[in-house]
């Protein structure tokens, strides 16, 4: 038996339920500037909110007619074409399946669990992917190992689930055991009552100890991956950041930073700091360099951290030293937790200390900067 699978995907962290299907599927009409363009990476450029795998699906599913006839994915367009999207995707039931996978659960009752998610690990599946390994390994897989049951609400791909982070991003994650304390958890993530402190390492010095980002946060029209503050159907986002240290390196100038989010969009703390000039170090999706490289034997140039393998190659040229630092992950840790129990009402707080990788990554940068002192 087989399931419709709505072509637009859900962002928001908060809504479990997929979104409305019931507006009009759309039609378009490729003019002579799409001449050349395969018909999928054309259709992925104008459903802004739909991913390439969902677009390929409806390609083969014969969802896509071209005037008026099914075609391929790879079909070259020649400028004159009308397409339309005649249905949605029909795939196989999708649901969780435990696995046994070690968890570090940080306080657990008969309502609800707090869970220190690694970095590497994805929250749940996603609706558009196939029953294939990609879905193995989640954080659901391992709750559903751990706790049996969970609530239903979010469906048999999201039992439980509230709340997300990213894969690379660490830290806490409140999980709901049944269908009254999802509900009330949700009531408080939407009325902003839940309080989730962040720790972050990012590039530069910001210009003042304390700030606040308040831009709406939309998916970026040129790139379906990343999110943007001038992106499509953007909305409202507030992040308050604190410095907490300011290192000066040989890879650079750096700081420590508290975060606090008042909502919860996708990639917000990665995209407001990104948006001013401090992208948090490892998260090259939204402008950190991936290599770090020390230049010992050009210290003014301390104040910009050089980044690119093509930079470290010439300083080989030049007889400079090039050490380089990498991080395999964005260093970004949802350290601190709060909000009123579903139960009892009384405000709980959680924490979670920094991971082994981030603390071993910031003492090298510590140690790097006391050669400079």
């Amino acid at each position: 038996m087989s399931r419709k699978v709505p072509i637009f995907d859900s962002e928001e962290l908060t809504e479990v339920p997929e979104p409305d299907m019931s507006e009009a599927l759309p039609v378009f009409n490729a003019s002579e500037e799409d001449a050349g363009l395969r018909l999928d990476h054309y259709l992925v450029a104008r459903l802004p909110n739909v991913s390439r795998v969902r677009v390929q699906q409806l390609v083969e599913q014969g969802k896509v007619l071209v005037n008026a006839r099914p075609a391929k994915a790879s079909l070259k367009l020649k400028g004159t074409e009308q397409i339309e999207i005649t249905g949605t995707v029909e795939a196989a039931p999708l649901k969780a399946v435990a696995e046994d996978i070690p968890l570090t659960v940080v306080f657990e009752d008969k309502d609800l669990a707090v869970v220190n998610k690694p970095a590497g690990m994805i929250v749940h599946a996603s609706a558009g992917s196939p029953d294939d390994a990609r879905n193995k390994g989640t954080l659901v897989n391992a709750l559903l190992f751990r706790f049996n049951k969970l609530s239903g609400l979010g469906g048999e791909l999201r039992p439980g689930i509230v709340h997300r982070l990213d894969k690379d991003t660490s830290g806490l994650i409140v999980v709901a055991k049944n269908d009254v304390a999802h509900r009330k958890l949700v009531e408080q993530f939407s009325s902003r009552q839940v309080h989730k402190t962040y720790i972050a390492l990012v590039h530069n010095w910001p210009k003042t100890d304390q700030g606040t980002v308040n831009e709406s946060i939309g998916r970026d029209p040129r790139n379906r991956t990343r999110m943007s503050t001038a992106g499509i159907d953007a909305r409202t986002a507030v992040s308050h950041y604190k410095v907490i240290e300011r290192l000066l390196t040989p890879y650079g100038r750096f700081a420590l930073i508290e975060v606090r989010i008042e909502t919860g969009r996708t990639h917000q703390i990665r995209v407001h700091m990104g948006s001013i000039g401090h992208p948090i170090v490892g998260d090259t999706l939204y402008g950190a360099p991936q290599i770090l490289l020390s230049n010992t034997l050009s210290r003014e140039r301390h104040g910009n951290a050089i980044s690119s393998r093509s930079e470290a190659k010439r300083a080989r040229v030049r007889g400079e030293s090039a050490a380089t630092l990498s991080l395999s992950r964005n260093f970004l840790h949802a350290a601190r937790l709060n909000f009123n129990h579903p139960k009892s009402a009384r405000v709980v707080e959680f924490e979670a200390p920094l991971p082994e990788e981030l603390q071993a990554f910031l003492e090298k940068l510590r140690h790097s900067a006391e050669s400079l002192a």
